[in-house]
């Protein structure tokens, strides 16, 4: 069985649909509730028992690989006012096994680029990619979505992409693909195009913040010229992978809330806050108190 190790974190994008909360924070450094966006992704990749976190950052970045750094002054802080929950808070936000590796992507070129940063650490192996602001979240017990989509390639030894379906007026913000039934939640793709207009998209079943790909992709991201909006695009390098290796699109089981932009976030931050076990209860009272003020007004 194929052991998945590794994962590919794309940060460093500009998250200009943010400003000005992110002219000086990395948009994946928003919290939904008490944890950044890109803690959560970690988590799940650590969950589907990927070691190796590669993160592909930028400029104004350094926030995120503070993030995961250890951080003494903080927890002899709170060591000394014996503030022990927080203090096993700080120290448990990545396992002490899990490595944190950070590659400089110096010019934004887009992800299909941020991907092929990673190919030195990579090498040839199969991999994960996790687009931070697409928040997954599944119900208490069910398996993480990347945790689903690792146990799909052991068996199918093919790439994977998490699919969903879309209204089609949004195609165009999307990866979308042309795909027949095959199993399960998994479905042989056949075709795949990045942002087309709504009258042009081949269907409505749009890729969406999870991959796991073969090492191969590499070799064709290497030669890929600029592609939508004159960046390098993954779609386009999954394109010329499906000549060599089937490609399959796994229709996940969970919740995708797109934390790129704003209602998306605020729905993330909602269902989380209902879920969290200190204050869920007290904020499920506040919403429903509130909905009784609208539903008054």
């Amino acid at each position: 069985m194929t052991k998945i190790r590794k994962a590919v974190f794309p940060v460093a994008g500009l998250g200009s649909r943010f400003l000005p909360a992110t002219k000086a924070q990395p948009k994946e450094m928003l919290p939904i509730v008490d944890k950044p966006l890109i803690q959560y992704a970690v988590e799940e990749a650590v969950a589907a028992g990927i070691t190796d976190m590669i993160f592909i950052t930028g400029r104004n970045k350094r926030a995120i690989e503070d993030h995961f750094d250890k951080a003494y002054e903080l927890e002899a802080e709170l060591e000394a006012a014996q503030k022990t929950a927080l203090l096993e808070q700080v120290r448990n936000v990545i396992p002490k096994h899990i490595n944190c590796i950070f590659i400089r992507q110096s010019e934004p070129l887009g992800l299909g680029h941020a991907v092929l940063c990673a190919r030195p650490v990579v090498g040839d192996e199969p991999f994960a990619v996790l687009l931070a602001d697409d928040f997954m979240d599944t119900d208490n017990g069910a398996r993480p979505v990347l945790a689903q989509m690792t146990e799909v390639y052991s068996y199918e030894r093919a790439s994977v992409l998490a699919v969903q379906d879309v209204p089609r007026a949004n195609t165009r913000q999307y990866g979308i693909v042309s795909a027949s039934p095959y199993q399960s939640r998994l479905e042989l793709v056949s075709g795949i195009v990045e942002k087309p207009k709504p009258e042009e998209a081949p269907s409505t079943l749009a890729v969406v913040g999870r991959y796991v790909l073969s090492g191969r992709i590499f070799e064709y991201l290497e030669h890929l010229g600029a592609g939508t909006g004159g960046e390098i695009q993954l779609t386009d390098g999954i394109a010329a992978l499906m000549k060599a290796e089937r490609v399959l699109a796994y229709r996940y089981d969970g919740t995708r809330y797109d934390c790129g932009s704003k209602l998306g976030y605020l729905k993330a931050t909602t269902a989380m806050g209902l879920k969290h076990p200190e204050m869920g209860d007290e904020f499920r009272k506040y919403l429903q108190e509130m909905q009784l003020e609208l539903g008054a007004k």
